[in-house]
């Protein structure tokens, strides 16, 4: 393995994308002898150190991630979470979802369900809970509706005009559509929102207070 010190442009590109043909191997740098830290320039030592670091803390800290038992996001949607409405002749009940490592500094959760393929312009909003608690790592199958929760959390108004889950019914003959179902991990223990705040407000109010989301997403089409 070569170790030539490389010019301070190099190593800047490096630094920014390492490559497999720069001057110096970059996988000599995570070798355990270490000397390849010597042929940097002294001016970007400090940088490369701080590099490896957030390398190495990121390969330590676990990803949020959300999943649900009932819904495997490489198959269409169940026909549990399609409506029984507008044609269509699903059980239109909400699906289990379970989520993990939410980032440090979470005081609430939001879950969403969101179609950006519905031929409104805006997409359709299918499900807005809220104001879930922090210590809380799941929702049940079959929530129901109603715009207020036992443990605190709410509904929103989905884009049907409910407080509940509104299940997937795209038009006919489209391209099936996507359903993101998203966790959002939220700076803030209640967003304070009117019980008929519409779709869009809800969904400003989380994205203002987010800290990080998790998301899949499945399709559905007929």
């Amino acid at each position: 393995m070569r170790q030539t010190p490389c010019p301070v442009s190099v190593w800047r590109t490096i630094l920014s994308a390492p490559r497999a043909d720069a001057c110096l191997d970059w996988t000599f740098l995570f070798s355990n002898k270490g000397s390849a830290m010597f042929a940097l320039p002294q001016s970007l030592r400090p940088a490369v150190a701080a590099l490896l670091l957030g390398l190495s803390l990121h390969g330590l800290a676990a990803d949020f991630r959300l999943t649900s038992p009932e819904i495997d996001p490489t198959q269409p949607l169940p026909q549990a979470q399609v409506a029984n409405s507008f044609g269509c002749n699903g059980g239109n009940r909400s699906p289990a979802l379970v989520w993990q490592n939410p980032p440090a500094g979470t005081k609430s959760f939001a879950v969403t369900v969101y179609d950006p393929d519905a031929p409104t312009g805006s997409g359709w909003w299918h499900w807005l809970v809220f104001n879930i608690p922090a210590s809380v790592d799941d929702l049940p199958a079959a929530i129901g509706g109603g715009a207020q929760r036992a443990d605190g959390s709410r509904q929103g108004r989905n884009d049907a005009g409910s407080h509940d889950f509104g299940g997937a019914c795209p038009p006919p003959g489209d391209k099936p559509h996507r359903y993101i179902f998203t966790v959002h991990a939220l700076k803030t223990e209640k967003l304070e929102v009117p019980t008929e705040a519409s779709p869009a407000l809800i969904g400003y109010m989380i994205g203002a207070n987010r800290i990080g989301k998790a998301v899949f997403t499945v399709r559905y089409g007929r």
